[in-house]
């Protein structure tokens, strides 16, 4: 019995001692080291927009009689998408034309009228000024020179009349010709255009349909107006600026990388979701773009020439400028709250130069430490 106790003992004191001296061991822990040309990139999910985007339609009502182009279909600016029955507007035409050609012999008539006019009113004047010039020499009777400027005064109130029908005649012809042009637009408007350079996005309409004024035919977009539209959280949208380089990948092309740059930046954040509503151009876009499709971005907003980067994970009580880590100074572990200058995409915090070299930061916790154990860097 004493012999096993003497082992037994021998045995714990082995123990102790092993174990007193792992504890005095110094232990190996991962530590943040320097690293150069550090990317700083904010992440975003969005769609496929466009920024001219036009559903257009007639402004007359009608029947669709031709559809002339399809989605997928690249038109020029004015070419002909599609018509409406032009018959009825046809005959309006021929009936504002007609008036205008009665109009315009009215006009005439009215005007020879008038010619007529002044010349009778010329003459008579004429022949008043000579029989009063006759009467005050006493070679003709007084009772013939009053009857003369009677007769100017008629012919001066017929010329009146007369200009006063002219300028009727004229209105009534502006009228036709102002009729005419109207009905000559109404049927140019039975004729849908492309109002710029587009591509066709969508179709809503086929021959024989019945439309209102202002109902959608075709969709279309501007090809070189295509960008994405992301939402980006707030907290990490504050360094992203116009003209910044960004990288989106589409849904559907998930291994391809599409280059854009930063076109717009909204003013308004959503109040719901708190993030901002970033648009970029894109410098490669896609061959066929489908609208609304959803994409990622990763937008750079800078680059940090060196920093020592650690793991948010390792970090706690991070409050996004803050926060405490576990240190190895002077070979023994600390707790130390320290500052951060940036985050990196792959939530690693850049830590504040100010920090002495000497202080080594541990990015991997393992389980059990506390303050004052021994410690080093691992190699």
């Amino acid at each position: 019995m004493r012999t096993r106790l003497l082992i037994l003992a021998a045995f714990l004191g082995i123990a102790v001692a092993g174990l007193a001296f792992l504890r005095l061991q110094p232990i190996a822990l991962e530590t943040a080291r320097s690293e150069r040309d550090v990317p700083l990139r904010v992440f975003g999910l969005g769609t496929v927009e466009a920024r001219v985007l036009s559903r257009i339609g007639f402004e007359v009502a009608g029947v669709l009689v031709a559809v002339q182009a399809d989605h997928g279909d690249r038109v020029a600016a004015g070419t002909v998408l599609a018509r409406l029955d032009p018959a009825s507007q046809q005959a309006r035409l021929a009936r504002a034309e007609a008036v205008l050609q009665s109009a315009e012999a009215q006009q005439g008539r009215v005007a020879a009228a008038y010619e007529r006019m002044s010349v009778l009113y010329t003459q008579k004047r004429s022949t008043a000024q000579r029989r009063r010039e006759l009467a005050n020499r006493g070679n003709a009777s007084m009772e013939a020179a009053e009857l003369a400027e009677t007769e100017v005064a008629a012919a001066q109130a017929d010329l009146n009349l007369a200009r006063a029908d002219l300028a009727v005649a004229r209105a009534q012809l502006a009228d036709a010709q102002a009729n005419l042009l109207a009905e000559r637009t109404a049927l140019a408007k039975h004729s849908l255009v492309a109002p710029f350079d587009a591509l066709v996005i969508a179709r809503q309409r086929e021959p024989g349909a019945a439309l209102a004024p202002g109902e959608a035919v075709f969709t279309l977009i501007a090809p070189d107006s295509l960008w994405a539209l992301a939402h980006v959280d707030e907290a990490r949208a504050g360094l992203i600026q116009e003209g910044q380089p960004a990288e989106v990948r589409l849904r559907s092309l998930p291994g391809e990388v599409f280059t854009a740059r930063v076109a717009r930046i909204g003013l308004e954040s959503d109040r719901v979701t708190e993030e901002r509503r970033i648009n970029l151009r894109c410098e490669r876009c896609p061959a066929r773009p489908i609208l609304g499709e959803q994409l990622q971005v990763e937008i750079e907003t800078g680059r940090l020439p060196e920093a020592r980067l650690v793991p948010e994970a390792a970090v706690t009580g991070f409050d996004g400028a803050t926060g405490t880590v576990w240190t190895i100074e002077d070979g023994r572990l600390r707790r130390r709250a320290i500052r951060f200058t940036a985050r990196t995409l792959d939530a690693r915090l850049a830590i504040d130069a100010a920090l002495p070299a000497t202080v080594q930061v541990v990015t991997r916790i393992p389980p059990g430490l506390h303050e004052g154990r021994s410690a080093r860097a691992a190699p």
